[in-house]
């Protein structure tokens, strides 16, 4: 990701004032002092400490890097408190975006419809740390927030029909593929978003930033794209 971001960015007219990579982890808040917004795509682990440094340095920071949510709200206080930036996402396309929207009106549609079941399911590349994806857990909360006969998401399956079912995948060579499965006795409904590379994600991250440049708050791709 890091590499399709330099890439998008410099294509853009930007410039890459600073780098972080395994050799220099532990960069300090000044070192950011050159630059006008960061992008972060890292590990659950440092993702913490990198979004303090760059509230230490006042500079905004995307977020693209998910499993630490489990922080979000101290970190939305954080923000707010010493008036900083801050956009995450846990997917950047324009086109999973989009697709996240039609998946709230396609919930809000079938709770007229109880005789079919639904289910999420995701594949990504074997280098993918997390499962869930933060994109199928995305998809899945739009389920529970628009079907009423749906109460929480759970990895795996099981057969509570107030669960929506997430089935993750590791295969090589797959960028993302994100499956939304509505299963009757009569027929089966389906939406899904199938990424062909990495492009889409590192083009609305590089968006996203320059988007956020000179706002405060927290922010989505909600906001970027007017959705």
């Amino acid at each position: 990701m890091g590499k399709e971001i330099e890439s998008i960015a410099l294509g853009k007219g930007h410039e890459i004032s600073f780098k972080v990579t395994s050799a220099n982890a532990g960069f300090s808040a000044a070192d950011l002092k050159d630059s006008d917004v960061a992008i972060e795509f890292s590990k659950p682990d440092v993702v913490i400490s990198n979004i303090e440094k760059c509230f230490d340095a006042n500079i905004p920071i995307v977020v693209g890097t998910t499993g630490w949510y489990d922080d979000f709200t101290r970190i939305r206080e954080n923000c707010f408190v010493r008036k900083q930036s801050l956009l995450y996402a846990t997917n950047f396309s324009v086109g999973v975006n989009i697709f996240f929207e039609l998946n709230k009106r396609l919930a809000e549609m079938m709770n007229k419809h109880w005789d079919y079941e639904v289910e999420v399911e995701e594949t990504h590349h074997t280098q993918k740390l997390d499962a869930p994806s933060g994109t199928a857990i995305t998809i899945a909360e739009g389920i529970v927030e628009n079907l009423e006969r749906k109460e929480k998401w759970i990895k795996g399956t099981d057969e509570d029909p107030a669960h929506v079912n997430i089935i993750s995948h590791r295969i090589d060579n797959i960028p993302g593929t994100h499956v939304v499965r509505y299963q009757s006795a009569i027929d089966d409904i389906e939406i899904s978003h199938v990424a062909h590379n990495r492009k889409g994600f590192a083009s609305g991250a590089v968006l996203a930033a320059e988007w956020l440049v000179g706002k405060k708050g927290i922010f989505t791709m909600r906001d970027v794209l007017d959705l």
